[in-house]
């Protein structure tokens, strides 16, 4: 502490200091002018200027002023050019004659840098006074502490010799100052005012605290006396008297210590000081001399709380003391910067040193009292003085976090707290906002506090944990809900948005707060909405033209949605949402219908955009939801579906809305969907579908089939991004197609491999059909060639995936039928070349490759015919004959015949390529492989009928490149 009090006295030193350089630098321009008026009076007088300007320069001249001892006016020369050099005096009177130019020569001394320090100057001639005067009221503290601890001298002595000690050294210091002319030096009556001052201040709190020997009544007169006297010497000695003698007074119960202190008596002494000082500042004109006594006694505030185990009176008398600090001395003091920041920090310490006193003395209705007073204190100033308002608010945020730090409160007694709390914090804001100029921190101050107090109201009584009617908290909640709707009353008519949204959100929640006392869990998701839609119709008008309204509409809508998990303890709704409804529940359906519409008031108060399509989605989750506690599954998606149809036509703008539904189906569609896919990526790979890997006819037609209807009867639209609606028909294809395939394997219901073998050639030829049927529908219907191009090329993947490669007749067991020709090898194959044809039809550009790939299929197919001739039913059974070898050489060659024919026919020189190809391949085939193994007549024959062949072919080709044009 001593350490403290020294740099205290340090830091006063260099502030005076700091002072001097100010004046000494203020006396130096004000010489400066006056030299520059003596030049131009002696300038006008050398040159015989007329009298009236000489007489106008005189009255020119600066007002005569004392000049310090340590300050010399520069020597000034005027010279003429053919006369010798003038002294400052003026110029004797001279007979006429010639006037001359005149040169004026100016030798001024250099003027003393603003930025130079003179150590002598310094330590020498200034600090060591002041260094005196503090060293004298330290030596007086002093030797009364070491009498003290030393026994040397009575309590009754020590304090005499202190009053004494003190008043000899005021006196020297009035000696000092009516002796002025003697001493020369204003400081030294400065010191020693100050230093008598802290004895005095020592003196009287050892009689009165330390001691005891006088009454508290005489020391409280005596300290106030010492301030008034430090007040006085301030203006008879100046500021620094002041200075010390306030810093020794804040000093003196640290330095000189004590047993068993008085706490009401020090808490009064150290306010006496405080506001000594503040006055002083306020007279004087100097606000950082206000600042530090405010700091000073926070300061000693926080010590004193240190103690603990208050009674009665220190309770009132520290209470007190907070209260000046934090109201009335800020009122008073005069801030010339930073006001603001000043006393709300004020307020903000002084309501925390209340709160720790209150915490401390058990919640006592005294302190509550106390910190009562100092709320209607700050109301009162700030009622008259806006910049003591931010206060209240630090004063009031300090009194709800120790309204919910205490600990197990009476009902009755906490109720009276709470209503004063609410009525001076929010009240009085209230009130300045319909009388006064309250802006926006009363607004806000009103919505903050009222939500506060009712939510520390429900957590002190964990009416969160209770589902029981608690009438007294709730009608408290509805009565702090009437402030915020007060206040967003008041500010309707001003236009105003973030102030407005806060109190509305405000009086909403509390609203909400008080229905969670009155009314049982279950319905709390209708009280929510209830203020929810309020809260749109109210505000159905400027929604649009504010984000904070909006926003505060997507709370209430969103904090409805949050009621129902909250209310649903065994979460019974939630699970109904997966796993389907197990009891129908119409309480339940309502309450998930009441948190539906909020979500749709906002879409019908907004205007088209992100925000309304937002509004439109969520509203379709939960009416989805709604439903689902309602409905069993299957009933429940295709309900949904005919709202989505309902929806596209007869709400066609709210396309948002149908996409949340067809999201929700989508839920439930997934596993039967994801089912059918993990069979297919199998099937792809080689693995034989049967119908019971597939979903079910009751998942299919009950989950995917209204489904693929909602999306195909949806057109979304997205304004900012597409100019048409989007439709999602193209979604609903794929669904479509699972649904059909799904359906049409119950047809032949391939249960085993057995039946795979047996059926499933005839199964796909008749879905490779269906879906080649499909696209000339959607050619000769809907004239939609992708369309159509789709579905054909589908069958012909399909067949070439399925029929040709993994599943081909040749190579896999797969019954193709006994009949000769009349065979499901020939419609196998007739299926995949009509899609190969259509796709030629449609897309002509591709005939190149539609033509190559029909000349293949007729090959192939044409072989698997001959092998049915000579197999049977299964081609993979029997091995081939020689007989059967040759006669795929035959068939080669007439299909080669056909080929040509088809190209001369038709003129396309790509069909006589392909005759020439397969011809060639037949001929090495004859050559290297039939011939081989033939003997005789037949060997002679064979190579005949081959010869006869190629002749014909080559005569028959040669006529018809001639007739042929040379593009074909």
């Amino acid at each position: 502490m001593l350490w403290l009090i020294v740099i205290g006295l340090v830091v006063a030193c260099v502030l005076l200091f700091q002072r001097m350089k100010s004046t000494e630098q203020r006396l130096g321009e004000l010489e400066k002018r006056h030299t520059e008026q003596m030049w131009r009076l002696h300038a006008l007088a050398s040159s015989s200027a007329p009298p009236g300007e000489v007489e106008k320069a005189v009255e020119d001249e600066p007002e005569p002023f004392e000049e310090p001892e340590s300050v010399t006016a520069p020597a000034v020369t005027l010279r003429r050019s053919e006369e010798p050099v003038v002294t400052t005096e003026p110029p004797a009177p001279q007979p006429p004659q010639r006037q001359e130019p005149v040169e004026t020569v100016i030798e001024d001394a250099p003027a003393p840098s603003r930025l130079s320090l003179d150590f002598e100057d310094i330590f020498g001639r200034r600090l060591p006074i002041w260094a005196g005067g503090i060293t004298l009221a330290i030596a007086g503290v002093f030797l009364v502490r070491y009498s003290i601890e030393a026994g040397l001298l009575t309590p009754q002595v020590r304090v005499a010799l202190s009053f004494i000690f003190g008043i000899v050294l005021l006196a020297g210091a009035e000696m000092a100052y009516r002796f002025e002319d003697r001493v020369r030096d204003e400081r030294v009556r400065q010191a020693l005012a100050g230093a008598g001052l802290a004895t005095l201040y020592a003196a009287f709190y050892l009689a009165g605290t330390q001691y005891e020997l006088i009454g508290q009544t005489f020391a409280f007169l005596g300290l106030a006396g010492v301030t008034a006297l430090a007040i006085f010497l301030s203006y008879r000695f100046g500021l620094p008297s002041a200075v010390l003698g306030l810093v020794g007074g804040f000093a003196a119960p640290a330095l000189v210590g004590g047993e068993d202190a008085n706490l009401p008596m020090l808490a009064l002494y150290l306010a006496l000081v405080t506001g000594g000082l503040t006055q002083t500042a306020n007279r004087q004109k100097r606000s950082w001399l206000g600042l530090g006594a405010l700091a000073g006694g926070l300061g000693w505030g926080a010590l004193l709380l240190l103690g603990g185990d208050y009674d009665f009176s220190d309770i009132l008398a520290l209470g007190l003391y907070f209260i000046v600090l934090g109201t009335l001395v800020p009122a008073l003091l005069d801030i010339d910067t930073f006001e603001q920041p000043v006393r709300l920090a004020a307020a903000g310490f002084a309501g925390l040193q209340l709160a720790v006193l209150v915490d401390a003395g058990g919640y006592q209705p005294l302190a509550w009292g106390l910190y009562l007073l100092l709320g209607a204190a700050l109301a009162w100033f700030g009622w008259h003085k806006p910049g003591m308002r931010a206060g209240s608010a630090m004063a009031a945020a300090i009194g709800i976090v120790l309204l919910q730090l205490w600990p197990s409160p009476d009902p009755l007694f906490f109720t009276l707290v709470a209503a004063s709390l609410a009525a001076l914090f929010a009240g009085v804001p209230l009130g300045l906002l319909r009388l006064k100029d309250g802006g926006a921190l009363e607004a806000m101050s009103v919505a903050a506090v009222t939500l506060a107090i009712g939510l520390v109201t429900l957590w002190t009584f964990e009416t969160y944990d209770r589902d029981v009617v608690r009438l007294a908290e709730g009608v408290g909640l509805l009565a702090l809900a009437a402030l915020s709707a007060a206040a967003a009353f008041v500010l309707w008519p001003r236009k105003v948005k973030g102030e407005l949204a806060a109190n509305l959100a405000s009086a909403g929640l509390l609203a909400f707060l008080a229905s969670v006392a009155l009314l049982p869990d279950v319905a709390l998701p209708f009280s929510a909405s209830a203020i929810a839609l309020g809260l749109a119709y109210l505000l159905r008008e400027r929604a649009n033209d504010s984000r904070s309204l909006a926003s505060l509409l997507w709370m209430a809508a969103i904090g409805t949605l949050l009621v129902l998990p909250v209310t649903d303890t065994p979460f019974t709704e939630i699970e109904d949402l997966w796993q389907g409804v197990g009891e129908v529940s119409i309480l339940s359906f309502l309450r998930w219908l009441a948190a539906a519409l909020p979500f749709a008031a906002i879409a019908l108060v907004r205007n088209e955009g992100q925000v309304r399509a937002a509004a439109e989605f969520t509203g379709g989750l939960v009416l989805f939801a709604a439903l689902a506690q309602l409905l069993p599954p299957i009933w429940l998606v295709w309900i949904t579906a005919a709202l989505v149809v309902g929806v596209r036509f007869v709400l066609p703008k709210r396309s948002f809305a149908a996409l949340a539904l067809i999201i929700c189906m989508a839920l439930w569609a997934i596993l039967p969907v994801g089912e059918w896919l993990s069979e297919a990526l199998r099937a792809l790979a080689g693995e034989p579908l049967l119908v019971t890997y597939l979903p079910s006819l009751r998942e299919t037609v009950g989950f995917i089939l209204p489904l693929a209807i909602a999306l195909g009867a949806t057109r979304l639209r997205i304004a900012s991004y597409f100019e048409q609606p989007l439709a999602l028909f193209w979604f609903a294809l794929p669904l479509a197609l699972v649904v059909a395939h799904t359906l049409f394997k119950q047809l032949f219901h391939l249960d085993s491999l057995p039946d795979f073998a047996a059926k499933g050639l005839a199964e796909r030829t008749l879905w490779q059909a269906l879906l080649l049927a499909i696209g000339w529908g959607m050619w000769t219907g809907l004239k939609d060639r992708i369309l159509a191009t789709a579905f054909a090329g589908a069958a012909f993947a399909h067949f070439a995936w399925f029929s040709l490669l993994l599943h081909n007749p040749l190579c896999a067991h797969q019954a193709v039928g006994p009949v000769p020709l009349a065979n499901l090898a020939l419609a196998s194959y007739a299926v995949g070349i009509g899609a190969l044809v259509s796709a030629r039809l449609w897309w002509p550009e591709w005939r190149r490759a539609t033509d190559s790939a029909i000349m293949a299929l007729a090959t192939l197919g044409a072989m698997t015919l001959l092998r049915q001739v000579f197999a049977g039913t299964y081609l993979d059974t029997l091995p081939m004959s020689q007989t059967e070898d040759l006669l795929r050489s035959f068939v080669g060659i007439v299909l080669a015949i056909a080929f040509l024919l088809i190209g001369s026919m038709r003129e396309e020189r790509l069909w006589r390529i392909g005759s020439l190809v397969l011809m060639t391949s037949t001929v090495l085939k004859v050559f290297i492989v039939d011939t081989a193994g033939l003997e005789g007549l037949l060997r002679i024959a064979s190579f005949v009928a081959l010869g006869a062949s190629l002749i014909g072919i080559g005569w028959f080709y040669s006529r018809q490149l001639k007739a042929a044009p040379s593009e074909q």
